[in-house]
């Protein structure tokens, strides 16, 4: 085997995943509807792992900020000022986890509507489909209106988004 001939390893190829999943993905009018489904579900999976990313590094942050707690000596009295900053971090340390963890269940809720969608609908109307089930879905989380879904209802406010960029041929500007 010739070992000088190999490929650096700098010089990795992008997949056509990645290359769906980008955010600024502009695709010719004339592409198939396959290729801007699959955009939608490449984008789809980048974000759910990102999200999971973000949940692994906030959980570790707050299982890192418990295991000092619980390794202080017990004679260390904080003030009650350092306390309440510490319980102050703790709570928007959790918070940020709570908040990718709705993201992550959000882009899931996306990912299994789009497959449904994809089973029952059939041709150029996939998306117009998706599009409007997604509507429905973000209408109804609306009309609870509570204050605890906002993180929910911007991922699948920015699924939307994602369809209607590629879901749809781009008119001439």
């Amino acid at each position: 085997m010739d070992y000088d001939n190999e490929i650096p390893d700098d010089s990795i190829e992008i997949g056509s995943d990645e290359l769906l999943s980008d955010e600024n993905l502009r695709l010719p009018e004339n592409a198939n509807i396959l290729v801007r489904t699959h955009a939608v579900r490449a984008w789809l999976a980048r974000r759910r792992e990102e999200t999971a990313m973000e949940i692994g590094e906030a959980a570790l942050i707050v299982q890192q900020e418990m295991t000092q707690e619980t390794q202080e000596t017990p004679g260390t009295r904080l003030r009650r000022r350092e306390r309440q900053n510490r319980e102050w971090q703790m709570d928007q340390r959790q918070q940020v986890l709570k908040e990718a963890q709705q993201r992550l269940n959000a882009y899931e809720e996306a990912q299994d509507l789009l497959e449904d969608c994809i089973v029952h609908t059939s041709g150029e109307r996939v998306l117009v489909e998706y599009y409007l089930a997604m509507e429905d879905l973000v209408q109804s989380i609306i009309q609870t209106d509570q204050a605890e879904d906002i993180p929910r209802l911007q991922a699948l406010a920015d699924v939307q988004h994602r369809v209607e960029r590629v879901g749809a041929p781009i008119e001439d500007e």
